[in-house]
């Protein structure tokens, strides 16, 4: 029985050159399987139900955010976008926001990653005040050019997207989407387009 080919080094400062490029050509293999290890993730929502005490699971709210980003005449990476907002719930639970926005951050424009990454603190207008905090956080952003964007998000899907009569798409329906934007070259700069004389938030690892 043939070992697995693998890399000789045990520290990275050993590694040639046809090493590296040996294990990007895994990398590559694995992230083309980044869409299947999502919809796994979407799946799994439903299993951290057992504290959630609402009327529809994490899963089915993130179809029904989504549902409604896309019957209010959202774009494919806004779509995306409320289908994965909350997939950080899990392992990140306290700032899921950011686990969610570093997810998608590869593959959409900026704006979209800033309103995943924002849409925590947004929500917090609609409940905050309940245990006595402030619920006028995002107003901080009040200036920033994706304010609108971000509040639309909120106030349009997320926070609605809690009711089990509504007519929510199922998984099937948003699958193609999610694919077609995660199928996507990680970083592409016409697709991220950076404001002029911005560096990119992230640099490339060139293993992807």
């Amino acid at each position: 029985m043939n070992a697995t080919p693998a890399v000789q080094f045990t520290e990275l400062k050993q590694a040639t050159r046809t090493e590296w490029h040996f294990l990007r050509d895994h990398e590559n293999h694995y992230l083309r399987r980044l869409p299947d290890r999502l919809i796994a993730e979407l799946r799994r929502l439903d299993e951290y139900d057992s504290v959630q005490g609402y009327q529809v699971s994490r899963l089915d709210h993130s179809l029904q955010t989504a549902t409604r980003a896309e019957a209010d005449g959202a774009d494919i990476e806004m779509i995306v976008a409320a289908l994965i907002h909350d997939i950080g719930d899990g392992l990140a639970t306290v700032n899921h926001s950011q686990m969610a926005a570093s997810v998608i951050e590869p593959y959409v424009r900026a704006e979209v990653t800033w309103v995943v990454k924002m849409h925590g603190l947004f929500q917090m207008q609609y409940y905050a005040h309940h245990f006595d905090m402030d619920n006028q956080g995002h107003l901080a952003h009040k200036d920033h050019p994706w304010f609108e964007s971000c509040q639309r998000f909120c106030e349009r899907w997320d926070q609605a997207a809690f009711d089990p009569a509504y007519p929510t798409q199922t998984l099937d329906h948003f699958e193609p989407m999610l694919r077609a934007v995660f199928s996507r070259t990680p970083f592409d700069s016409a697709v991220i387009n950076p404001p002029a004389g911005a560096a990119s938030p992230v640099s490339k690892d060139p293993l992807t």
